[in-house]
């Protein structure tokens, strides 16, 4: 927001004819200001990221950089890829709906899964699921294999299980980021590198925007959720994991924001949406409109020059 009130400033100053005529020219001193993105973590809630890269491409904006964390390094990476928001959103559309989806048979709205279900799931890698057909599905959609081969610069955040700090991808494989950045614990298998033993990124840094690098204006989107209240029964056991989940990230996220200053910072409203509900696409980027207009809002309000 600094940086938002100082070219305020400097655009009233110009103006007002206020500095020597001829000293810059407006070609020299009217760039747009360079953009930075994070994407942050929220299992099926983030596709709602979806609807604010269609803001972007709405107003003809590109990020100059984008950092994303689980869902929100998976279309980070799509999008710096080179894929537009309607065909990331038709990607997971493709997703929810074949046979290679194990995540909407693995939930429905009365519950979670039966015993049966859970012992035919094998558990070698300490997981429930292999997020491998997940991560093959999407890479065949873009070319890119590292973050070299990007468009746009990305950086994406996974978690050592063993030091519980933060590990930051720049660069290398870009699929083992991926993997790394969405392997929840107990339901997604963590990856090995190294001396590593790495897990889902929203573990240590859900959201980040401290990670953006060489920009102007820091754009965050968080879509952690909202806890609701209301007592109906006990929880059941895919509530308490991915509940609980939901409510670290939150706690971690609270503490951040008490330091952190994005410029822009938008929080989708997403209600009934769980942690695995990826083929509901169309209803999470349908309930983040009003979210995705707030942001359109603030990106037009920004100044033009920098």
């Amino acid at each position: 927001m600094r940086w938002t009130v100082t070219w305020m400033i400097i655009g009233t100053v110009l103006a007002a004819g206020l500095l020597p005529a001829g000293v810059v020219s407006a070609e020299d001193r009217c760039e747009p200001p360079r953009i930075g993105l994070a994407l942050g973590s929220g299992g099926a809630g983030g596709l709602a990221h979806i609807a604010m890269l269609e803001v972007f491409e709405e107003l003809e904006i590109a990020p100059a950089a984008v950092a994303g964390t689980s869902i929100g390094a998976i279309i980070g990476a799509l999008h710096a890829a080179g894929l537009s928001a309607d065909e990331i959103r038709e990607l997971f559309r493709e997703f929810g709906g074949s046979a290679l989806d194990p995540f909407s048979g693995l939930l429905d709205d009365n519950g979670g899964p039966g015993w049966r279900d859970l012992l035919e799931i094998d558990l070698a890698n300490g997981s429930f699921i292999n997020a491998g057909p997940f991560i093959e599905f999407i890479a065949e959609r873009f070319e890119a294999r590292t973050f070299s081969e990007l468009r746009l610069p990305l950086t994406i955040v996974a978690t050592d299980f063993w030091s519980g700090d933060a590990h930051v991808f720049r660069r290398g494989d870009l699929l083992i980021a991926m993997k790394a950045s969405m392997a929840v614990p107990g339901l997604f298998a963590p990856v090995a590198l190294g001396d590593k033993l790495l897990i889902d990124g929203g573990t240590s840094n859900p959201l980040p925007l401290d990670l953006l690098e060489d920009v102007d204006v820091v754009v965050a989107i968080d879509v952690t959720g909202t806890r609701n209240e209301e007592r109906d029964g006990r929880p059941d056991i895919t509530d308490l994991l991915f509940a609980t989940f939901e409510i670290m990230q939150q706690s971690i996220l609270r503490e951040k924001m008490r330091d952190a200053d994005p410029d822009i910072l938008i929080k989708p409203d997403l209600a009934g949406i769980r942690l695995l509900h990826f083929d509901r696409v169309d209803a999470v980027v349908e309930q983040a409109a009003p979210a995705a207009k707030d942001l359109r809002r603030q990106l037009q309000a920004l100044p033009d020059c920098r």
